[in-house]
């Protein structure tokens, strides 16, 4: 969902959007699939899904065979969950360094949020500006030719709800997406993990009805299946 309104926001303003999905070991290909009806969708300019696996680390219930958490309150206190993928972003961002340097870009899109998010330390807008900071110190392009990098997180500072309406104006389909950590073999979300919580309460606040199906009838104004 965010990435999908980050891609839509970054069309709006005039950029040619480049798309880039990983298949990193996660313990569901649902994502990839929404991924490509986003692309499609959108008519990007290229879609690329790149295939590094951090199964080989572990670390995170996304990667090994910990259960992801569910039924957890939204309110509660607590540390950097076990959904967590160590370092995550920091890969993800450096591969779309790389190819933003082949392609001369200057401009890498990414859909973080560090309000209503599950606490990811590589999700906040220092880490954001470090990050941008490492790429005009890394790169040919920041170092020799004076092109400047710059990375916009357009949903940092932005609630659930908020993205979801910006989505909306935008056109956004949140109907191709999927935001579940854990879905279902047919790809249907469980309504159950962080990540479904947390875009069934931005739909809620919206007063608007997901469009996606979940596994579990929800008390929210969610799809129900």
């Amino acid at each position: 969902m965010d990435s999908a309104t980050t891609a839509a926001l970054a069309q709006r303003e005039g950029f040619a959007v480049y798309a880039l999905s990983f298949r990193y070991g996660q313990r569901h290909a649902a994502e990839l699939a929404a991924a490509r009806r986003v692309a499609e969708r959108l008519g990007v300019a290229r879609h690329v899904v790149m295939d590094i696996d951090l199964r080989a680390f572990g670390g995170s219930a996304l990667t090994a065979d910990i259960a992801v958490p569910k039924d957890r309150p939204m309110d509660e206190p607590g540390g950097i969950p076990i959904t967590y993928v160590p370092a995550r972003n920091t890969i993800f961002l450096a591969f779309a360094l790389a190819w933003a340097e082949t392609i001369d870009s200057s401009d890498i899109f990414i859909g973080v949020n560090a309000l209503d998010y599950s606490g990811y330390p590589d999700c906040r807008p220092e880490y954001i500006a470090a990050f941008e900071t490492l790429a005009n110190l890394a790169t040919r392009a920041g170092t020799e030719l004076g092109r400047r990098v710059t990375v916009h997180a357009p949903l940092v500072a932005l609630t659930k709800c908020q993205i979801i309406e910006r989505g909306r104006a935008l056109g956004v389909d949140f109907g191709l997406t999927l935001s579940c950590y854990d879905p279902w073999p047919d790809g249907i979300a469980c309504g159950r993990c962080d990540a479904c919580a947390l875009r069934l309460k931005g739909f809620r606040e919206a007063g608007l009805t997901d469009p996606v199906a979940y596994a579990r009838a929800s008390t929210s104004s969610a799809g129900r299946r």
